[in-house]
């Protein structure tokens, strides 16, 4: 069995359907009949259940299944890492960054870019879950990401780089705070204030940070709106409709004239954040020069 019938088998396996493998492949029916055929022989094993409609596959055909995607991409990732090695750093480099860490990427993409111009890059922007998903099916290499990591990954399977803490303050309309001279706020008067929260039916970690954080001083917030999007919260922020309880670094993404930041006198927590990769994903070198860039931004 050979790379070339792998890729014929996932063909097969993703279309479930000998016709519409062939035309995927470029290739004409009668000899990918004869190719699977040949490895199920090889194999001692039938790999795919045969219907009228559809190819369904064997529990062996599962199993092959996952090993064939997994040799591909070790195949991909050795292919690319000789090339690097040939030609230099070049290329783009995939990362994610979920939607509160994205003010911290321009800096380390800037120094990278100085020092390898020919890098080029592909950014996503989600929440915990969707770069979860990203990770897994390996369209992005690196995750920036507030930690915990929550996802359906198991943390076996990450590797983590924790970066500097971002301390948590208050952001509030300008006209709400007109004469709040030192810049400075407690919980207690934070909580006569209508807040909104950062939250997602998967994502709750920063919400809970918040709110346990007004419990632990004895107070219990007026929270007029959950919301998913940084964005479509400093937007209200500016718009007059509430205040929020963010990492600082978040500001940054959004520089609003309306929005007046306050340090949070009685309250010390701090939003954690890392880098995130898969533990048996061969990082580029891309990705590691990246991560160096980081780290000397970060010092």
């Amino acid at each position: 069995m050979d790379i070339r019938q792998l890729k014929y088998f996932l063909a097969i396996a993703q279309e479930k359907q000998i016709t519409r493998a062939a035309k995927l492949l470029h290739m004409e029916q009668p000899p990918l009949s004869r190719q699977l055929m040949l490895m199920e022989e090889e194999l001692g094993t039938q790999l795919f259940e045969r219907s009228r409609k559809q190819l369904t596959l064997t529990a062996a055909g599962e199993v092959l299944q996952e090993r064939a995607e997994q040799l591909l991409l070790q195949l991909d990732e050795t292919i690319k890492e000789v090339k690097e090695i040939e030609s230099g750093v070049r290329g783009t480099l995939s990362i994610g960054a979920v939607v509160s860490c994205v003010s911290i990427l321009p800096k380390p993409i800037q120094l990278l870019r100085e020092t390898y111009p020919q890098i080029t890059f592909k950014i996503s922007e989600g929440d915990h879950f969707i770069m979860g998903q990203l990770l897994e099916k390996r369209s992005v290499e690196l995750v920036i990401s507030r930690l915990p990591f929550e996802t359906n990954i198991l943390p076996g399977k990450l590797e983590v780089l924790p970066l500097p803490s971002d301390p948590y303050v208050a952001l509030m309309p300008s006209s709400w705070a007109p004469s709040i001279e030192d810049k400075s706020i407690s919980m207690e008067e934070l909580a006569t204030y209508p807040l909104l929260t950062l939250k997602t039916d998967k994502t709750t970690r920063m919400h809970e940070q918040v709110v346990n954080e007004f419990r632990r001083h004895g107070i219990e917030p007026t929270i007029i709106c959950e919301c998913s999007s940084v964005a479509i919260i400093m937007s209200l922020v500016a718009a007059g409709i509430g205040a929020t309880v963010f990492p600082k670094s978040t500001l940054s993404s959004f520089p609003l004239e309306t929005v007046t930041m306050l340090a949070i006198r009685d309250a010390d927590f701090q939003s954690e954040v890392g880098i995130l990769w898969l533990k048996d994903q061969r990082l580029s070198r891309r990705a590691q020069h990246f991560i160096e860039c980081f780290l000397s931004v970060e010092s």
